[in-house]
């Protein structure tokens, strides 16, 4: 009996299961992203496509031997992108805690609710995404116009004399990613905050804890994973959001992702945009390094 063959062909089987997801991140990510990095360091052309030079396979030592770092030099002597870029992640960041802010009350509140209510209270949030996501946004094209919904029902109820200018400003662009990131938000804070043990923030109010002594020091830590989980998810997309900022943020609303198209279809600069790209992707690589560091104390200290 040949034991050799079958046991060879299931050390096969065991190896290629791993190398799946890895032969899946060659080709969808790391390809990609090579091809991204030969496009930043070429040069813009008149031509079809709008770079150069473009690889045949003919010519290797030419090929690399025209490749260069003016791109990035650029970049480091434009203030524009860096203002951009600053602008994008102050944008982000504020728009991380209002969601933060506002989402947390909201998983708090479902995963304290009742059992058979929480899968309706789920549905309900994840609801909007059965919807287009440039439709509702155009939807608050509508309501923050000077004659949208907004403006006519504070001025019915008394509250203005004169519309309010809410399009078309910062104001409109945090409005927007806060509808639009909020279930990402609450997502990862329900299913931590739904596994803490409510017997915890019992124990501490019978050893005489205030209630908001008690949420602080219990439920708040417990929840951390879930905090810097929804955070993450969304600070990174906001980052380089285009479609918000470009609906409802006036021109001074500078963003990375606005220049990103500019430069792309406008100019048709693929190697420049390909740098900012490159450069935005090495900003947003820290806050997922830093959460991998959490994680890991946070198991560590588990142990």
């Amino acid at each position: 009996m040949n034991v050799a063959g079958p046991s060879r062909g299931r050390r096969a089987a065991a190896a290629l299961v791993p190398a799946i997801p890895y032969l899946w991140l060659t080709l969808l990510f790391l390809v990609p992203l090579l091809i991204v990095i030969k496009i930043s360091l070429s040069d813009t052309a008149v031509a079809q496509p709008p770079y150069r030079p473009v690889f045949d396979g003919s010519r290797w030592s030419g090929f690399f031997s025209e490749l260069d770092f003016d791109n990035f030099a650029l970049l480091a002597a434009d203030e524009l992108y860096w203002v951009a870029t600053l602008s994008s992640l102050r944008i982000a960041l504020v728009s991380t805690v209002l969601l933060l802010i506002a989402g947390f009350p909201i998983a708090y509140a479902m995963a304290r609710a009742p059992v058979a209510w929480r899968p309706l209270l789920i549905a309900l949030i994840i609801l909007p995404f059965w919807t287009s996501f440039l439709i509702r946004i155009y939807a608050w094209v509508a309501i923050l116009k000077p004659e949208g919904f907004l403006n006519q029902a504070l001025m019915g109820l008394g509250l203005i004399t004169e519309p309010l200018q809410v399009l078309n400003t910062e104001t409109a662009v945090y409005v927007g990613i806060l509808y639009a990131y909020l279930p990402f938000m609450v997502l990862p804070l329900y299913a931590t905050l739904e596994k803490i043990d409510p017997a915890l923030v019992e124990a501490a109010l019978d050893l005489g804890s205030p209630p908001w002594r008690a949420f602080w020091a219990v439920t708040v830590p417990l929840s951390l994973p879930g905090i810097v989980a929804g955070s993450l998810l969304c600070f990174i997309p906001a980052v380089g959001e285009f479609v918000i900022p470009d609906l409802l943020g006036g021109s001074e609303t500078l963003m990375i992702g606005r220049q990103l198209w500019s430069e792309f279809f406008s100019n048709r600069d693929w190697p420049l945009a390909s740098a900012v790209a490159l450069v935005l992707l090495v900003l947003l690589v820290v806050p997922i390094v830093l959460y991998r560091e959490v994680e890991a104390r946070r198991v560590e200290a588990q142990r």
